[in-house]
């Protein structure tokens, strides 16, 4: 599918309100995307295990304007942002420049007054990518406003679409709409779009089904250099020609392992992956270190248990501090107690969320 094919042409514009709920979950890259082009398209591919406890639940309550505030105010997006049930202005100039970025798809933005209404089962700004979950919780919930003005969509159109949307609010959300894999960007290995996230379409042992992420929260505050800012500085990185064309060979390793079920290549591509991304950020101009010293200390002891326990637990990384540590299922138990007795004290008062992977976004109600 091409963008055109996104683009509303019809709606019933007599619809007067409607509400609608979406709870969208966030997703950990396996196969890490660093960088991007004009309109939110990726320098390279990447895969991810969509989350299941870490989500975002949005509520969003659309009323049409009248005529006479509507004919005064036809060049602004009118809408509200409550977060945590509190009113939240700092969030709006991200959803603006969402809106100004989806108009074209999705015309029926300047008729009506928009409530938004989100929150978090997890901290925001802490590296659980929040803005995933969150913006293909809002692109979900505009879809279901097109199904009330009188689309017809096949499921398949309504999650590309809505993928589709989310990823001009956040690249990365673009992958939360379905489970367990999603694979982004064009690629020789996988069925793929740059438009879009696909569900993964290769076979994946059953050593992978369920498998577990337990996200330590070494750092709750916000984030020392935010996403969009750290895409930018692999414009003109000596490093980034290397680095996209490594993130291809390592999908295509990935396509293989999760077919093979090899655990312990698994844990070589996953943990290579996440250091190379940090890699990219300690080489760039300006240069940042995101790690903590915690991050440092929950790696060498994952590194040091996984030797002493032949183990196939590892960690990966996202743009910050927070270690999400990758087990499967029948290590639940011993992991668990792993990081209960020797990791928990790395973290932010302790707290750590045990999650594992999901089916993707719910709607909620309508």
């Amino acid at each position: 599918m091409i963008a055109e094919d996104f683009i509303l042409k019809n709606y019933n514009s007599s619809v007067e309100s409607g509400s609608v709920k979406w709870e969208s979950p966030s997703n950990i890259a396996l196969i890490k995307y660093w960088g991007k082009k004009e309109n939110q398209i990726p320098e390279n591919p990447s895969i991810s295990f969509t989350l299941s406890n870490c989500k975002t639940i949005t509520k969003l309550t659309y009323t049409k304007k009248d005529l006479s505030t509507a004919l005064k105010v036809t060049s602004d997006f009118s809408f509200d942002v409550y977060f945590e049930s509190e009113k939240n202005e700092a969030f709006k100039p991200k959803i603006q420049t969402f809106f100004e970025r989806i108009e074209a798809y999705v015309p029926f933005l300047r008729d009506y007054h928009f409530k938004i209404e989100t929150s978090n089962t997890f901290p925001h700004s802490s590296g659980i990518a929040s803005s995933a979950s969150g913006m293909s919780a809002l692109a979900l919930c505009l879809m279901s406003v097109e199904v009330d003005l009188g689309a017809d969509y096949t499921s398949e159109y309504f999650n590309k679409k809505a993928s589709f949307l989310a990823r001009l609010g956040s690249g990365s959300a673009c992958r939360s709409i379905e489970g367990e894999l999603v694979v982004w960007g064009q690629n020789e290995s996988t069925e793929s779009s740059d438009l879009y996230g696909i569900k993964f379409d290769g076979e994946v042992h059953p050593n992978f089904k369920n498998y577990q992420d337990t996200i330590l929260l070494v750092d709750k505050g916000e984030k020392q250099v935010s996403s969009t800012v750290g895409h930018k500085l692999m414009f003109g990185h000596p490093f980034a020609e290397q680095r996209f064309a490594q993130a291809h060979d390592n999908l295509a390793k990935l396509k293989t392992t999760l077919a093979s079920g090899d655990l312990q290549n698994f844990v070589k591509i996953v943990e290579s992956e996440a250091l190379t991304l940090h890699a990219m950020m300690m080489t760039s101009m300006p240069y940042f270190i995101l790690m903590k010293p915690n991050t440092l200390e929950i790696i060498n002891k994952i590194w040091k248990y996984r030797a002493e326990n032949i183990s196939n637990v590892c960690f990966t990384l996202d743009a910050g501090a927070n270690v999400h540590v990758l087990y499967p299922e029948n290590e639940k138990e011993s992991v668990l107690k792993f990081i209960n007795d020797e990791l928990a004290k790395y973290c932010q008062n302790g707290h750590f969320i045990s999650d594992f992977i999901g089916k993707g976004a719910q709607l909620i109600e309508k």
